[in-house]
């Protein structure tokens, strides 16, 4: 590795950064790649070239993969064996789109699953994201491990009487999980496979620029991945009716709408709304950014049918009022009677008029295979005619069977506003709407990236009906949840930053009781409602976590003590020899933080709900607990 470092400090600070550190993801893309320069200058150096290449049917071979591996091989680190470098981009037949315009989304390991958090601890000071360490591997046993449902602890409920220790669950219940969002999917499986009738999803959207706490500067094959993984599970959690809407702006909009064609299908794109979030930019050179994306694709799109937009009317068309428009507001009419379909003798029937005579499909008083027909059964006509859906109208003289087509009414005569379909586009809804609910819930701007309430108004509408379930596993201030609420819809939240107990959860229960901000006002929210709040018991993570926030190499042995004590280690580690390697406290601060984050075992991060009932880890669930998770999990009986 020295002689390495050597060999890329004649390239200045392309490879090595001015404080030493190996940027491994440049150095490895560039292998990738065969640059050139940097494969003639490591190959100039003996040692390199004699311990990395080999002569095979006379040709000098470079041994690349072993020398890409050895970029994270250390002493005190046994050989790993899922120990490969995954390459995730545009390809066509397996080869990169340099060779080919036919491009679709390449995932060569079809199991991966990055280990990495979603902090922003997790991105390299240099470079933003250390993609080597972002893309460590977990072999396919691991990944079953990883994803058993957990233990939840900390559970509570909230309603109108305040809080109180949750012991069980129904269905109909609002659920509230902090942890991470991919484990927790996994966790709510079982429980809502083929129920979630829409999920919306705000995620970080891969600019390094997003102020709040996710880790918003990926490489574009981790940001794949990390969206892969948990747009996989949301799809089985979808009812079959159901649709996701994934909001981004344009840095990542193209690459995510190639990974939900290859993911939901081409066949199931619905649409791509766009949101104008604001009307202009004044810190731009260029192009002024003013909108954003939101794609939306359905798990079985012949299944779907979105509600209609409830907006303005044509007043005209809509110009008759009879004894039933308080319930469902004005109508017009339209004509029965059908030429052009597909004819049927059973829709070519007769009906009696009011003055006494029979009418036939056309006008007709007598029947005739013409091909006219009437668009209903003579079974509807008579329901129609008595609930006030259709009526003889005279017209010169004779009369002529038609129907009313009410604003507020759907097939089953049920109220809803009926208008025209959604346009793709969303004006009139600014950014900083969102921005003004806050302070006006919290008194300050406690949440820096919130969406409006009338922007999820728009799109819960679009997709959901009441007591429908909406999902939004990356909730942040909890805006869908919020909205969803005041709409009558039932809600799901995941979210693993803290702020979840210091404005997500608050936030909610001003909702409760009845707080007048966002769309309150135009739904008549008076409060009420209730939701539960759970924990996935953490593990690992808890030693992750505090990891990943140690500020100095005190904090970070600290940690490393307790790892010792109590945490899960990685099988493949050899304490003994990290602890006699002299070289490991020479590395960068960085460097001996990502070491200490990599030997955990990263599928013991929270406690496995199959061993709940185990001795070592009852003690540490409470009384109230156990009887919760034994209710989720539909255990109650064990």
């Amino acid at each position: 590795m020295k002689q390495v470092k050597n060999v890329l400090r004649q390239f200045g600070t392309k490879y090595i950064t001015e404080g030493s550190a190996l940027k491994r993801s440049t150095v490895i893309s560039d292998l990738d790649k065969y640059d050139h320069d940097l494969m003639t200058a490591l190959l100039s150096n003996q040692l390199i070239h004699d311990e990395y290449t080999e002569i095979i049917a006379n040709t000098e071979v470079f041994k690349l993969n072993q020398f890409i591996n050895m970029f994270e091989y250390k002493e005190f680190w046994e050989d790993s064996f899922t120990k490969y470098a995954n390459r995730i981009g545009l390809a066509s037949d397996n080869k990169f789109i340099s060779d080919s315009s036919d491009v679709v989304l390449n995932f060569p390991y079809k199991d991966t699953v990055l280990k990495a958090g979603m902090d922003k601890e997790d991105a390299d000071p240099d470079e933003g994201a250390d993609e080597p360490f972002l893309n460590e591997t977990l072999a396919h046993a691991e990944i079953n491990e990883l994803f058993e449902p957990k233990v939840l602890v900390s559970a509570k409920r909230y309603d109108s009487d305040g809080e109180k220790d949750a012991i069980d669950f129904s269905y109909d219940d609002n659920l509230i999980i902090k942890g991470n969002n991919l484990i927790a999917l996994h966790s709510i499986e079982q429980r809502y496979s083929g129920k979630i009738k829409m999920i919306y999803l705000d995620p970080p959207y891969n600019t390094g620029s997003d102020s709040f706490e996710y880790n918003d500067n990926f490489n574009h094959s981790a940001w794949l991945t990390f969206m892969k993984n948990r747009i996989e599970i949301a799809r089985k959690l979808l009812s079959e009716d159901g649709a996701i809407f994934i909001q981004t702006d344009d840095n990542e909009m193209p690459y995510l709408k190639v990974l939900m064609d290859d993911l939901y299908g081409r066949d199931n794109y619905i649409g791509n709304i766009i949101w104008k979030k604001k009307t202009g930019s004044s810190d731009t050179t260029s192009v002024a950014i003013i909108t954003e994306y939101i794609l939306v694709y359905a798990k079985n799109k012949k299944a779907v049918t979105f509600s209609k937009n409830p907006g303005s009317y044509d007043e005209k068309r809509y110009r008759y009022k009879d004894e039933y428009f308080g319930e469902r507001g004005p109508f017009y009419y339209d004509t029965l009677d059908r030429g052009g379909l597909q004819y049927s003798d059973s829709l070519n029937y007769g009906v009696k008029t009011p003055d006494g005579k029979v009418l036939y499909p056309h006008g007709r008083s007598e029947f005739q295979n013409d091909g006219w027909i009437w668009k209903w059964g003579k079974e509807k006509v008579e329901w129609g005619l008595k609930n006030g859906f259709c009526e003889f109208v005279k017209q010169n003289g004779k009369y002529k069977l038609k129907y009313k087509v009410y604003l507020k009414v759907n097939n089953k005569g049920e109220a809803i506003k009926r208008e025209a379909p959604w346009k793709n586009i969303i004006e009139g809804i600014m950014n900083t709407h969102a921005s003004s609910e806050i302070n006006k819930l919290f008194g300050s701007k406690v949440f820096a990236t919130p969406k409006p309430e009338k922007l999820m108004n728009f799109l819960i509408n679009l997709g959901t009906f009441e007591n429908d379930i909406v999902l939004d596993f990356f909730m942040g201030s909890a805006t869908t949840q919020a909205t969803a609420m005041k709409m009558h819809r039932r809600f799901i939240g995941v979210e693993q930053m803290d702020y979840v107990n210091t404005v997500s959860v608050p936030r909610l229960r001003k909702v409760i009781e009845g707080e007048q901000g966002g769309i309150s006002k135009d739904v008549n929210w008076q409060g009420g409602g209730s939701f539960v709040y759970a924990e996935l018991m953490e593990k690992n993570q808890g030693y992750l976590r505090d990891l990943q926030r140690a500020s100095n190499l005190d904090e970070l042995y600290s940690v490393y003590e307790r790892m010792k004590k109590g945490a899960d280690l990685d099988f493949r580690v050899d304490l003994a020899k990290y602890e006699s390697d002299p070289g490991r406290k020479n590395l960068s601060f960085d460097d001996q933080k990502k070491l200490l984050i990599k030997m955990l075992d990263k599928n013991q991060l929270y406690y496995n709900e199959a061993n709940i009932d185990d001795a070592d880890v009852r003690d540490l669930v409470s009384e109230t607990d156990y009887k919760f998770n034994k209710s989720f999990y539909g255990k109650e009986s064990e």
